[in-house]
């Protein structure tokens, strides 16, 4: 009885681990994107250019963690901005880069919180329209942290 315990103990240690890796690896992988310099009617701008490991996580749900940063018209409680990044470095006030943040469509609202959240929804991958950011889950939902 000790043992399956000690069994079913060491085997949720290592899913929630897993789960835990798999999000911070999201981060790293979205973070392999170049660009390349475009033209618009407004003049340069840099397009990005995805990698086929991120290619091949477009469509798949897919888990982040972060924080939500506010943006104009301030917090939307079903269209946040996430970045992997505290709001002090994050892309916007920051050091990061725009592969350390991405829009997040949630299926209910949330309320807002200084505090690392994570989320899961289905990733977008956005080159075309540089008034969205280049990443973008949607259908997401709040995971208890």
């Amino acid at each position: 009885m000790i043992l399956k315990r000690i069994t079913v103990l060491m085997m949720l240690t290592i899913a929630t681990s897993f789960a835990y890796g798999q999000s911070s690896t999201v981060w790293k992988d979205l973070a392999q994107v170049t660009y390349k310099i475009g033209q618009d009617e407004f003049g340069e701008l840099y397009i990005p250019v995805f990698g086929p490991s991120i290619k091949g996580m477009e469509g798949k749900v897919v888990e982040a963690d972060g924080y939500i940063i506010p943006f104009e018209g301030m917090f939307k409680p079903e269209h946040i901005i996430l970045s992997s990044l505290p709001l002090a470095e994050c892309f916007f006030c920051g050091s990061g880069g725009p592969e350390t943040v991405m829009e997040v469509m949630l299926k209910s609202p949330i309320k807002y919180t200084s505090k690392r959240v994570r989320v899961r929804g289905k990733l977008t991958l956005n080159d075309k329209d540089p008034e969205k950011l280049m990443y973008i889950l949607k259908d997401a939902e709040l995971l208890a942290n």
